[in-house]
């Protein structure tokens, strides 16, 4: 199957990267948040992004000019009933994304192709949402999706040889270097990474180190290039957090449970560099 417009629900951080990602590789998008003012302020940052680039001269004005006009902002599902690929960049919780995909069943073609960029949640569950889970399957970006070469496709156990080989296709033809993971918890660099996270987290709870010299250690001496306390805060304290609650709810693996200062500054609204305060503070 040939993919020729994708659809994106979210424009969010990851959606309006995944957004702009799609639409500089020649592809037409439709985007959808649950506001004009949310949808409005991401399709601004599409617009910084490139005008950045443009200021780099990483790309011409033309090439800004063009890419935007690949993209078609909307608040309705509706919208993407010509799509051949939809993407869920939406809330990290199961509920919301059960409801999205089911919506999405009912409105797009039945040849097309359903995804989500979830980091960690259970793919089948969404899938069966709907009634085409073999066109089912997870399409993992990595923040900021128009800079990070990684794509995981996540494979279900419905998911149909076609549909992966159509999704393989399709993060290459982006730029991405893909690699397929089972639809296990975190698949392959979130099982990985989170419990260097969460080690880091303990270490500082535990006052083995300050924030600074973890994060310079890690960074200078296993060729890092970013800190896991200052990575943590990128990520979003809330999404991590959220991960390794699902990873140790599924595994039970106590490597995955949550250190008690991350659920603190969770609480307290701490969540990192999107709120100006994490483990460092953000102006």
């Amino acid at each position: 199957m040939k993919i020729n417009r994708v659809g994106i629900v979210g424009c969010g951080t990851m959606g309006s990267g995944i957004t702009q990602v799609c639409a500089q590789s020649g592809y037409s998008v439709t985007v959808s948040e649950v506001s004009e003012d949310l949808l409005k302020k991401g399709l601004a940052a599409i617009n910084s992004n490139l005008s950045r680039a443009v200021e780099k001269q990483r790309i011409t004005a033309a090439d800004r000019d063009v890419t935007l006009a690949r993209i078609r902002g909307t608040t309705s599902f509706n919208d993407f009933k010509d799509c051949d690929l939809v993407i869920e960049a939406a809330i990290e919780q199961l509920e919301p994304k059960n409801k999205i995909f089911a919506e999405l069943d009912k409105i797009c073609p039945r040849h097309a192709i359903l995804a989500s960029n979830t980091s960690g949640l259970p793919i089948i569950d969404m899938a069966m949402a709907t009634g085409r889970p073999e066109k089912v399957l997870g399409l993992h970006f990595f923040n900021p999706a128009p800079v990070m070469k990684l794509l995981e496709v996540v494979r279900t156990i419905a998911t149909s040889d076609e549909t992966l080989a159509t999704a393989r296709e399709f993060g290459q033809s982006i730029g991405k270097t893909v690699v397929i993971a089972r639809d296990t918890p975190g698949f392959i660099v979130n099982r990985l990474m989170l419990p260097e996270l969460l080690n880091a987290v303990r270490m500082l709870e535990a006052g083995v180190a300050t924030r600074e010299d973890i994060d310079n250690a890690v960074v200078l001496g296993l060729n890092h290039p970013m800190g896991p306390l200052a990575l943590a805060d990128l990520v979003g304290l809330d999404v991590v957090l959220s991960l390794a609650q699902t990873l140790y709810n599924d595994l039970k693996d106590p490597q995955f449970t949550p250190p008690v200062l991350l659920l603190r500054m969770v609480s307290a609204g701490w969540l990192g560099r999107k709120k100006g305060k994490g483990f460092y503070e953000y102006k």
